[in-house]
């Protein structure tokens, strides 16, 4: 038995094909309403696919040999015809990979045009694949394997289709700068869609984005007074930012200052702002327990700020973390800065700010920015612990290399408009 499908429009050329081919003798298995194969079938109308089957016969025979001689000619073709989209498939990913320049809307015309070529010539090659294969016998053992590397091609193709798109969009102007820019995904597309709403006509997208930053950032304008704690986790220079401080309030602002540290852990901590304090002629003080800690705040009551530099401590150890908290609220501070470095990843930025988060910081004081040249983190920083930034170091030098910054120079920074480095 010969069985045979065949895609019409209307019934009646489906009965005139069906007697043409298999003869009088045919019957009608199924028919059903579809959708032709391929890209171009996704917009058209749904066709009729019409099942019918005829008993072998030595005419019939003859018939299917003639049509396996066809056929053979039509693989033949089709094979040709697969080599021509390989060979411009070829050509769409080395288009793809061409390097293009985009400034602000400006779109590269020529590219574009030779992408749309491209795919058009692809679209044609699989139309004309897609509407032989239908008509080829069903029968033959290749045809599985065939149609297999077809849609493998397609997929392909698709593929291709999207990452290659004639004009590219705002949204993946944006999300391409933001990432370039290292801002966590988690803001992105809240980003995105305030760039969106204030961008227009006049504003493009980069002055927009300029305001979204500036909007988001906080900035403090206090000064330092009282009992002032620096917390935050190993390596982000706490003890170097709080002899900044102290030689900006003492030697600048003209500030009576005392130095209280509990870092006696780490080796050389103490003696270093020992160091400082000698050298900027200000009271020094080491605490180990809480009761030493009321000592030293009662020995320095004259001073108009007591800066306090705190231990190290793992923001995932929450026992050390407590013990932390137990010596802060000894102290009894009038403002807790949280220390954390602009080299610090996207991921740990996060871990660490939500675990220290207990100490109850209303401050920010960002390190370390001479030592990178993306400062995405800066507006992560900003945004995950919404406290304004109350200084930013920006170098070794002590007590010149820290500053309060404005929101321009922070935007500008994140930006990459201006570097240390």
């Amino acid at each position: 038995m010969v069985i045979k499908k065949y895609l019409v429009k209307n019934m009646n050329e489906g009965l005139t094909r069906i007697r043409y081919e298999l003869g009088k003798d045919a019957i009608i298995i199924s028919q059903r309403k579809v959708r032709k194969q391929g890209l171009k079938g996704l917009f058209s109308k749904k066709v009729i696919e019409v099942t019918a089957a005829v008993e072998n016969s030595s005419n019939q025979d003859k018939n299917n040999f003639n049509q396996d001689k066809d056929y053979l000619k039509k693989d033949e073709e089709f094979q040709n015809s697969l080599e021509s989209i390989r060979r411009l498939m070829q050509d769409e990913v080395a288009i793809s990979r061409e390097p293009v320049k985009i400034k602000g809307n400006e779109k590269s015309e020529t590219l574009n045009s030779r992408i749309f070529e491209h795919n058009s010539n692809i679209e044609k090659e699989f139309s004309k694949v897609t509407y032989e294969k239908e008509h080829e016998k069903a029968e033959d053992t290749n045809i599985e394997a065939i149609h297999k590397e077809v849609s493998e091609l397609k997929s392909l193709f698709n593929k291709v289709i999207e990452g290659t798109s004639y004009e590219e969009k705002p949204t993946d102007f944006l999300k391409e700068k933001l990432r370039d820019l290292e801002i966590d995904q988690e803001f992105q597309d809240e980003i995105i869609q305030a760039v969106k709403e204030n961008s227009n006509e006049i504003k493009d997208e980069i002055e927009a984005l300029r305001d979204v930053f500036e909007k988001d950032i906080l900035i403090s304008r206090q000064g330092l007074n009282g009992r002032v704690v620096l917390v935050g986790p190993t390596g982000v220079g706490k003890t170097t930012t709080i002899a900044k401080l102290a030689g900006r309030l003492a030697l600048i602002e003209k500030k009576k200052v005392g130095l209280i540290t509990v870092d006696t852990y780490r080796i050389g901590a103490v003696e270093q702002l020992k160091t400082y304090a000698e050298i900027m002629n200000i009271p020094f003080e080491v605490v180990i327990t809480m009761k030493e800690m009321e000592d030293a705040i009662e020995n320095m009551k004259e001073c108009e700020v007591v800066l306090i530099d705190t231990t190290g401590r793992s923001s995932k150890n929450a026992m050390q973390i407590s013990e932390l908290r137990a010596f802060v609220q000894k102290a009894n501070p009038d403002h807790v800065n949280m220390v954390i470095s602009a080299t610090t990843k996207n991921s740990d930025i996060k871990s660490i700010l939500r675990g220290y988060a207990e100490l109850k910081y209303d401050n920010i004081i960002i390190t370390k920015l001479d030592e990178t040249t993306v400062y995405g983190s800066l507006y992560n920083i900003a945004k995950i612990t919404n406290k304004p930034v109350n200084f930013i170091t920006i170098g070794q030098n002590v007590p010149d290399d820290i500053k309060v910054p404005t929101k321009e120079e922070i935007t500008s920074f994140i930006l990459g408009e201006e570097s240390l480095c």
